[in-house]
């Protein structure tokens, strides 16, 4: 069960937007406040999301032996959810800006664009609001017959991985602030010229894995 929910995890992991975020906030004139309340709100959006998930799933009867097979459409359908959405972000395009209007900025822009401390805990419970993947990580615990102390460690395990693209940066400035930031430059900078490709094939890449993962559950193949 940890295993299964791990992987789910790593894969709610996959944002390049986090990533870029991130990079901005650690090249602010106050990185390590900013990035500090950016990974606040990453953990708090993230540990709220998870019990209301568990708690909700768990209320739902989910995780009793006669839910087996829903549960596995369930995962199902968050897998066709995540393909829809890499469709129509590979679909979308952008208009062609007009010189004689004015730019107008969404809110992440806005946030982002003044890297405050609080402008970045808004940006981090806005960014890791829950995927599809992080839903199935939790729904894995929530439909496991796990006793109390596994499923909290398995619990902390998700949140830890979902929220390690904004961790693992912070930690690797604290180690090397000048490697750390020139490197996530150079990344940030390439996320930027291929950002839409590689949102909608994370979406793909997890569309499939969960489709093909609730089928074969659905099925009892698994």
């Amino acid at each position: 069960m940890i295993l299964q929910a791990a992987g789910f995890a790593v894969l709610a992991a996959i944002s390049p937007t986090a990533l870029i975020v991130m990079a901005v906030f650690l090249g602010s004139a106050n990185p390590r406040l900013t990035a500090l309340a950016y990974l606040l709100g990453a953990f708090v959006m993230t540990v709220l999301m998870a019990i209301a998930v568990l708690y909700v799933l768990r209320a739902t009867g989910l995780n009793l032996r006669r839910m087996h097979d829903p549960r596995y459409e369930f995962r199902l359908g968050l897998g066709l959810l995540s393909l829809a959405g890499a469709v129509a972000v590979a679909r979308v395009r952008r208009p062609e800006p007009d010189p004689a209007q004015p730019r107008r900025q969404g809110l992440m822009a806005r946030l982002v664009s003044m890297p405050s401390a609080k402008a970045a805990f808004g940006a981090g419970v806005l960014i890791f609001a829950p995927s599809t993947t992080f839903i199935a990580a939790v729904q894995v615990i929530a439909t496991s017959e796990a006793d109390v102390p596994v499923a909290a460690l398995a619990l902390v395990l998700v949140i830890l991985l979902t929220c390690m693209v904004v961790w693992l940066p912070m930690l690797a400035y604290l180690a090397a602030p000048q490697a750390t930031t020139r490197r996530l430059k150079e990344i940030n900078d390439w996320i930027r010229a291929h950002g839409k490709r590689l949102g909608s094939y994370a979406l793909a890449l997890c569309g499939v894995i969960l489709t093909v993962n609730g089928a074969l559950g659905a099925a009892g193949v698994i």
